[in-house]
Parts: structure tokens; sequence; C-alpha cells
């Protein structure tokens, strides 16, 4: 059974950190392209971060450049998103999902299994 798993949404103020992360279950997840994306209140869903298969090649949204990083560890089939100097205007509901293209792709539509979300409020 495939499954993706998101964990470590919290509460946080601004100026904090968190770290999510991705268990994926049910297939190996380093022939996989992983995406984070994140969906906030009447908003589309948006692509945060992603990391390719085999050279690493990562993409980062302007407004998260220099404070959030993307890292995968294939031999615990786990994803990760680092999540610094956090603002108000990241909080959303984050997804992570993955494609079966080596590349990563922006296009929601690309990506064959998602996860469930995982909660970010960044609030004082």
């Amino acid at each position: 059974q495939v499954q993706l798993v998101e964990s470590g949404g919290d509460l946080v103020h601004p100026g904090g950190s968190l770290r999510l992360s991705c268990v994926a279950s049910g297939f190996t997840l380093e022939h996989y392209a992983i995406g984070w994306f994140r969906q906030a209140p009447g908003k589309e869903r948006e692509a945060v971060s992603c990391i390719s298969s085999s050279d690493g090649y990562t993409y980062y949204v302007n407004s998260v450049k220099g404070r959030f990083t993307i890292s995968r560890d294939d031999a615990k089939n786990t994803a990760y998103l680092q999540m610094n100097s956090l603002k108000p205007e990241d909080t959303a509901v984050y997804y992570c999902a993955v494609t079966k293209n080596y590349y990563y792709t922006l296009v929601l539509k690309d990506y064959n299994y998602w996860g469930q979300g995982t909660q970010v409020i960044v609030s004082s």
C-alpha cells in the first residue's frame, strides 16, 4: 500500500522554525522526485520546494528562498522540509507529494502520490 505521511506541523511564533517530515511506504522513494506544496485558506495549492531524484536539483518558490531547505534521506524513505524564520504568510496546510519522474515538476497533476497534509500556523 502506497502511502505518504507528513508530520511536524505546529503552531509557532513568527521567526520560529519547524521541520516537516514525509515518510514514504509501499515504494522506494529514491526513484521519485519529491515536492512540498502548501495551501492556505482561500488560495490555490502552490509548490514550495522540490527536489529531484538522482542529482538532487532543488527548487524553492521565491517567498521561501533562504529560509526553507528541502532534503531527502532515501535510506530512511523520508523527505524533509526545514523551515526557518517563519512568517505569518507561511501559514498553510503543507503536503508532500512524489512524481515518478526523476526530475521535479511544478505541475501538481504530475505528482502521483500525495500525503494527507500537516498544518502549519505562524502566529504571535
